[in-house]
C-alpha cells in the first residue's frame, strides 16, 4: 500500500469508530391521559320496590236486616251510592200488618192503665175513711202500676215493629261503588242467609298491603316513622301513579311460613285509579347513610374471580387498583361499600391505560347530564 493513501485510510477508520460509539437516549414516554373525579360524601335514600295488593278502604255486605220478598232494585249497578240511598224494596205488607197489630196492643194497654189508674182514685179516699180494706187498695195499686209496665212494653214492640217496617226498604250503610246485584227481584231473603244482596266498596281512598322480610324492616324511615312516611306506588310496568301515599304501619306479625311482615300504605285515589285486587309495586324509602360514596359504573372494574376494582391516583398523579365492594345503583353510580373514602381521586375513564406504579395525566371528568345529582335519589 502506498502512502499516500495512509491520510484517507485514517480517516475512514476514525469514521467507522464515531458510528459505533453510544446512541443519543430516547425522548420519554408522556404520561397516559385519564379523567379523574375527587369522591365527596353525599346523602342518599334508598328506595326499595315491594309487590303489594290493593284493598278497599272500607268494604260492606249489604244484607236485610228483615225476611221478605225482593220487589225491586232501587239504584243502578256499578255506579256511587251514597250512605243512606235505598237499594232494594222489600214486600212492607206483613211488616206493615204487624205494625198496626203493635199499634192496637198498645192502644189496649194504655186503656187498660187509664182505667186501673181511676179505679187506684177512687179507692184513696175510701182507705182513708177505712170504708175498704187495704189490701183491696194494695191490689188497685198493683193493677194500675201492671198497666203502666204493660204500655211501656207494648211502646218499645211498636218501635221495634216501627223500625221492621222501615228495615223493608234496603239502603246502602256506606258511600262507595256498588257492584252488581246478587240477589234478583222475586227472590225471599233473610237475615241468615250467607250470601249479601249487593257489595259496597269505598275506594276514593285505598290500601296496599305489601310484604317485606322482617329482617329488613329496621332499614325502613317508614317502621322508624309511622304515619309520617311517604311511599310511591308503581303500575305493573314500573310507572309510577300520580298518588298521594303514605305509610300506616307495619303489622306486627311475622308469617311463620314466609319470615314476611306486611306494611299498610293509605293511598288516596279519587280517580279510581286503583281497584281492589290489583297487583301493584311500592317504593318505599330505606335507611343509608349520609355520607355514602357514589361513584360512576365506568369507573367499577370486575375481576376475573369477579371481585371489583378501580384506579385511583395519588397526588404525584401515581395509579394504584385498589379492591372495593360496592352495593346498590343509584340513578347510573354503585353506592361503595368499602375500599374508598372521601377525597381519593378516581379515575373514571382511560383505565385501560394505567399500570400499577405508573404516573397518569389527570383530567376532569365531565358529569353527564342524567347524573347532574350526585346524590340520585337524595335524602327528602
Amino acid at each position: 500500500m502506498q502512502l499516500k493513501n495512509w491520510p484517507v485510510l485514517l480517516a475512514a477508520l476514525a469514521l467507522a469508530a464515531c458510528s459505533k460509539g453510544p446512541q443519543p437516549a430516547e425522548e420519554d414516554t408522556p404520561p397516559p391521559a385519564v379523567t379523574v373525579i375527587a369522591l365527596k360524601p353525599a346523602p342518599v335514600t334508598l328506595n326499595d320496590d315491594l309487590p303489594g295488593r290493593v284493598a278497599a278502604y272500607r268494604t260492606a255486605d249489604i244484607r236485610p236486616q228483615v225476611g221478605g220478598i225482593v220487589l225491586r232494585r232501587l239504584f243502578e249497578q256499578g255506579t256511587e251510592v251514597r250512605a243512606g240511598q235505598p237499594l232494594f224494596q222489600l214486600n212492607p205488607a206483613p211488616l206493615k200488618a204487624e205494625f198496626d197489630t203493635a199499634a192496637a196492643a198498645l192502644q189496649h194497654a194504655q186503656a187498660t192503665h187509664v182505667r186501673a189508674s181511676r179505679q187506684a182514685e177512687r179507692l184513696r179516699p175510701l182507705i182513708d175513711a177505712d170504708a175498704i180494706s187495704h189490701q183491696a187498695y194494695d191490689d188497685a195499686v198493683s193493677d194500675r202500676d201492671l198497666a203502666a209496665a204493660n204500655v211501656a212494653q207494648a211502646k218499645a214492640t211498636l218501635e221495634r215493629k216501627r223500625l221492621d217496617l222501615a228495615f223493608a226498604t234496603v239502603q246502602a250503610t256506606i258511600s262507595g261503588r256498588i257492584g252488581q246485584e246478587l240477589v234478583s227481584e222475586g227472590a225471599l231473603v233473610g237475615q241468615s242467609d250467607a250470601n249479601p244482596m249487593a257489595r259496597i266498596l269505598q275506594i276514593d281512598k285505598v290500601y296496599v298491603d305489601v310484604r317485606q322480610p322482617a329482617s329488613m324492616l329496621a332499614s325502613l324511615h317508614a317502621v322508624r316513622q309511622p304515619g309520617k312516611q311517604r311511599a310511591e306506588i308503581l303500575s305493573a310496568d314500573g310507572q309510577p301513579y300520580k298518588l298521594d301515599a303514605k305509610v300506616l304501619f307495619a303489622d306486627l306479625n311475622v308469617d311463620a311460613g314466609t319470615g314476611d311482615a306486611t306494611i299498610r300504605i293509605l293511598v288516596e285515589n279519587p280517580e279510581r285509579a286503583l281497584l281492589p285486587g290489583m297487583f301493584v309495586r311500592a317504593r318505599l324509602a330505606r335507611a343509608a347513610p349520609d355520607d355514602a360514596l357514589l361513584v360512576p359504573q365506568q369507573a367499577v372494574q370486575r375481576r376475573p374471580d369477579g371481585q371489583a376494582s378501580v384506579w385511583t391516583l395519588d397526588k404525584t398523579g401515581k395509579a394504584s387498583q385498589r379492591s372495593v365492594t360496592v352495593g346498590d345503583v343509584i340513578n347510573h353510580q354503585y353506592l361503595v361499600r368499602s375500599g374508598l373514602a372521601a377525597g381519593d381521586t378516581l379515575v373514571v375513564e382511560g383505565q385501560e391505560r394505567l399500570k400499577e406504579g405508573l404516573h397518569a395525566k389527570p383530567m376532569p371528568w365531565k358529569t353527564p347530564s342524567r347524573m347532574s345529582a350526585a346524590a340520585g335519589h337524595a335524602a327528602k
